[in-house]
C-alpha cells in the first residue's frame, strides 16, 4: 500500500512538472518565424564583439526579468520613474539596447510573432555560449507582460542578504537550494562595482570591519581596488582568476574564501548549499559526480519557466520598451 501511494505521488508530481514545462516548447517559432533564434544569436554575437561585457549583462538581465512578475519582459518597459527597471534591486542591469536591436530585426522579418520575453531568454543562452559555456535548447512561447511597476521589484535578492533570506527568496519562485547555488554561479562572468563591496569590506555587520569569510590573502587586494571612501564606480571581476570564461571556478573561489560578492560567500554558510558547492569538486566527480554545466543548464531552464504568460495572456510587443 505504501509503495503504491508513493508511486502515485511520484506520478502526480511528474505530471504537474510536465504541465508546468508544457506551457513552453522548444522550437515554438519553427513555423511562424523559423529564423528567430539565429537572428537573436547574430545580434548578440555582434554586440559582444563591440563590448566584452555584453554576455554577463544579458545573462543578468534574464535573471532580473524572471524574478519580477515572471519571465515576461517587464523589466524592459520604459514608462517613467515608476518603471520596474528603476528599482534599487535592478541597479546596474543593462543590455536593453541589444534586446531592442534583436526585436527590430525580428519585426522586420516576422512582425508581431516573437515576444521580447523570449528574446531575453534566448539572448541569455547565446551569451553563455559566447563565454565558452554550454549551449542548450531554450523552451519558448512566452508572451510579454502588461505591467511594469517599480514597487514589484522590492524583494529582489540582494548582495547583503543572509543565506536564509536568499533561500527564502528563491523558494518563493519555486527554486531550490541547488538552483540558488547554480544560478549564483552565473557570476562566473562579468564584473561588479565597488559600490556593492563597501559594506563587506569596511562595515560588515555585526561588529563592523571586514567579512571574516574573506581569505586573508585576498582582503588586501580587494581593499586596494575598492579603498574606503574611494570611487564606488570602479569595477572588479566577480570571479577571481576566471572572469572572462564560463566555468565552475566561481564555486571553488567560494570554497576557499575568494568570493567577491557577499551573497556568493554566504553559499558556504549553510549545510545544504555548501554540500551542493562541494559536490562539484570531489575526487571522483569527473567520473561519477554531477556535471556543473548540465546542472547549470537545468537551473536556467527552470528559472526561465517562472511566472510565464502563454496562450492568450499578455501580448507580443511591437517595441520591447513600450506596451502596445
Amino acid at each position: 500500500m505504501g509503495f503504491a501511494f508513493l508511486f502515485l505521488l511520484l506520478l502526480v508530481s511528474a505530471f504537474s512538472i510536465g504541465v508546468s514545462q508544457g506551457q513552453l516548447s522548444v522550437g515554438f517559432y519553427a513555423n511562424t518565424c523559423p529564423d528567430a533564434e539565429s537572428i537573436v544569436s547574430t545580434v548578440v554575437r555582434n554586440a559582444a564583439q563591440s563590448s566584452s561585457n555584453i554576455p554577463p549583462v544579458l545573462l543578468r538581465l534574464h535573471f532580473h526579468d524572471c524574478f519580477v512578475e515572471g519571465c515576461d519582459g517587464s523589466i524592459l518597459i520604459e514608462n517613467g520613474p515608476n518603471a520596474e527597471r528603476r528599482a534599487v534591486g535592478h541597479q546596474g542591469v543593462g543590455g536593453f539596447e541589444v534586446i531592442e536591436q534583436a526585436k527590430a530585426r525580428l519585426e522586420a522579418t516576422c512582425p508581431g510573432v516573437v515576444s521580447c520575453a523570449d528574446i531575453v531568454a534566448l539572448a541569455a543562452r547565446d551569451a553563455i555560449v559566447l563565454a565558452n559555456g554550454p549551449s542548450y535548447d531554450v523552451p519558448t512561447g512566452r508572451r510579454d507582460g502588461r505591467v511594469s511597476d517599480v514597487s514589484l521589484a522590492a524583494n529582489m535578492p540582494d548582495v547583503s542578504d543572509s543565506i536564509q533570506q536568499l533561500k527564502d527568496k528563491f523558494l518563493q519562485k519555486g527554486l531550490s537550494e541547488k538552483d540558488l547555488v547554480l544560478l549564483s554561479s552565473a557570476h562566473t562572468i562579468g564584473t561588479t562595482a565597488c559600490f556593492f563591496m563597501t559594506k563587506r569590506l569596511y562595515n560588515f555587520s555585526p561588529g563592523g570591519g571586514s567579512d571574516p569569510a574573506i581569505n586573508p590573502d585576498f582582503l588586501p587586494k580587494l581593499k586596494s581596488i575598492c579603498p574606503q571612501n574611494g570611487d564606488v564606480n570602479v569595477r572588479l571581476p566577480m570571479d577571481r582568476g576566471s572572469e572572462g570564461t564560463f566555468d565552475k571556478q566561481i564555486l571553488d573561489n567560494v570554497r576557499n574564501g575568494f568570493a567577491v560578492l557577499e551573497s556568493d560567500a554566504r553559499l558556504y554558510d549553510d549545510d545544504t548549499t555548501r554540500m551542493v558547492v562541494d559536490s562539484y569538486f570531489g575526487f571522483l566527480t569527473p567520473i561519477f559526480g554531477p556535471s556543473f554545466e548540465a546542472d547549470f543548464v537545468e537551473s536556467m531552464v527552470k528559472m526561465g519557466q517562472i511566472g510565464v504568460k502563454t496562450g492568450s495572456a499578455g501580448e507580443i510587443r511591437r517595441v520591447c520598451s513600450a506596451f502596445n
